[in-house]
């Protein structure tokens, strides 16, 4: 428990197992209404229960372990033969509050480039084509002129909320009429706002213009219920989408991978200084539509292909003391993971809980965003090499590559598993790309901070721009300080008040190199060294 409440308020939370089992109960956050409302296909929550037996995932093939005398059991497949279409889905581009909404903004999904804009005739997002029909020149680096239309600075041409052509400068207003013309437009992507991520479909073809009519986006109320926290983050990752939901769904690497920067729960007897111990991880449903699991004392769902969940039900803690000190306290872990590339994937989280709603309206949200991207980079280099050998071995051979013996690992070879049966065993990227992963940069490219998350977070721009403003101010009382002093004649003034202005001029320097370092730090680059933790 105290892991999980430190995660949800200044880390990236991971929900494991306690020591002691506890019976399974229905999730604090669904009932039967709010599944039902998740609207879609996709839903993993509606349907009958599978009669027969919950099942460990221990290989996407064959066991790793002798079989026990009462054998766990697959439950029944309710989709046979149905497969996962990675362009009939939904997937989300950006919270609401890292997007601004006086400029374009550019963004890669399944490897497709995408434009969006704030469309204020409309009063709506618009997500089109990266590229103007005129010369290719990324719409993204545009603007948004005076009438409310997508303006293309190359060559002045601009579009509407539909995509359609509305001004070409260089055609005379007399003659031919070609803003009209059919390859004037820019192919318009079908887009909702839901739980204040925009949300988009990767297909342009006519026939998904009303796919809202039929098709949603899952929908998770506790973003939108005012009692609820909902403070949202977002980074750009430099591993791929595969990689990335995988670790998310793996809490046994947390007291290994962020020893030092997450509070895990203690075991009773502990074997090493970190504080590993066995997990009892299991697929409680697996299906086209993903799978949900058990963590004992906590609960999880993968929705493919962006959403992974956890929540829990505070009377499931172990201790007394606990239960008795967050009684009607509820939270859950969101991570939407979005496949941008071949080793590169966006990850945006949210922790609701019902619970400390105050810290959220002091704190500024990206003092949050320091410690969570922190958590991020203590594994990321692990991970990018990692996703570089599973590709070496290739991933149709995961599980002869990895040795996934124990229950622990049971979410990720359970991911791995529905992977291969239903989702052809990797991202369909449509022949976009070759196949090789990019190469590994050197770490401090690797590991930056600035442009895979602070140009893209509103408050840790803000945050950036700022602490700048006061180094620079820093250095500039430094420097008139020693000025003062250096041009006052010698008995002038006290000796007292000469040594007081020296001072604030050493203070002054010593502050802004201490107030560069840590924007440094925070902002750009916080390399991690495991063997020093």
């Amino acid at each position: 428990m105290e892991a999980m409440l430190t995660f949800s308020v200044h880390s990236l939370p991971i929900l494991t197992a306690p020591n002691t089992s506890t019976p399974l109960r229905k999730s604090i956050f669904f009932n039967t209404q709010q599944l039902n409302s998740f609207n879609t296909p996709m839903s993993l929550l509606h349907g009958n229960k599978s009669k027969s037996k919950l099942f460990t995932a221990l290989s996407p093939s064959s066991p790793l372990t002798e079989p026990s005398k009462t054998p766990e059991t697959e439950p029944e497949d309710e989709s046979k033969g149905e497969k996962f279409d990675w362009y009939s889905q939904w997937y989300p581009l950006m919270p609401l509050c890292d997007l601004d909404k006086r400029k374009p903004h550019a963004k890669k999904v399944l490897g497709i480039d995408v434009v969006v804009w704030w469309d204020r005739n409309e009063g709506a997002w618009q997500v089109f084509d990266d590229a103007c029909p005129h010369r290719l020149a990324p719409l993204s680096e545009g603007r948004i002129d005076q009438w409310g239309r997508l303006q293309c600075v190359y060559h002045g041409w601009c579009f509407n909320g539909s995509g359609e052509c509305k001004f070409i400068p260089q055609a005379p207003p007399d003659g031919t009429q070609f803003h009209t013309f059919k390859k004037a437009c820019v192919a318009a992507y079908p887009s909702i706002v839901q739980n204040n991520i925009l949300w988009f479909w990767p297909n342009t073809d006519p026939q998904y213009k009303d796919i809202l009519a039929t098709k949603k986006p899952p929908y998770i109320s506790e973003i939108d219920d005012p009692s609820y926290t909902s403070l949202m983050g977002n980074r750009d990752i430099s591993y791929g989408y595969e990689i990335l939901i995988e670790n998310l769904m793996d809490p046994a690497h947390v007291p290994y991978a962020h020893y030092g920067i997450m509070r895990t729960q203690k075991p009773k007897e502990k074997v090493d200084r970190e504080g590993g111990r066995p997990l009892e991880l299991s697929i409680e449903k697996f299906d086209a539509n993903g799978f949900s699991a058990n963590q004992g004392w906590s609960k999880s769902k993968f929705i493919p292909p962006a959403i992974f969940y956890a929540y829990t039900d505070p009377d499931q803690t172990p201790s007394a003391e606990t239960q008795k000190s967050s009684t009607q306290r509820k939270f859950a872990l969101i991570f939407i993971c979005v496949p941008v590339s071949p080793g590169q994937s966006r990850l945006i989280w949210c922790f609701p809980r019902n619970f400390g709603l105050w810290i959220d309206k002091i704190v500024p949200r990206w003092i949050f965003h320091v410690g969570q991207n922190l958590i991020l980079d203590s594994d990321l280099y692990l991970l990018h090499v990692e996703e570089h050998k599973i590709k070496d071995a290739g991933p149709a051979n995961w599980q002869k590559a990895c040795f996934v013996p124990t229950k622990s690992d049971a979410l990720v070879v359970g991911f791995r598993k529905w992977l291969n049966k239903y989702a052809g065993g990797q991202v369909d990227w449509k022949g976009k790309y070759n196949g090789a992963l990019p190469p590994t940069p050197p770490r401090e490219q690797l590991m930056d901070r600035y442009w895979s998350h602070v140009v893209n977070c509103r408050s840790c721009n803000l945050a950036y721009k700022g602490l700048n403003v006061v180094e620079v101010m820093l250095q500039i009382l430094s420097v008139a300080s020693i000025g003062v002093v250096a041009t006052m004649k010698h008995g002038t003034i006290s000796a007292l008040k000469r040594n007081s202005v020296v001072v604030l001029a050493i203070l002054s320097f010593a502050m802004s190199k201490w107030l560069a370092h840590f924007i440094y730090k925070n902002f750009r680059y916080h390399d991690y060294d495991h063997a020093f933790r």
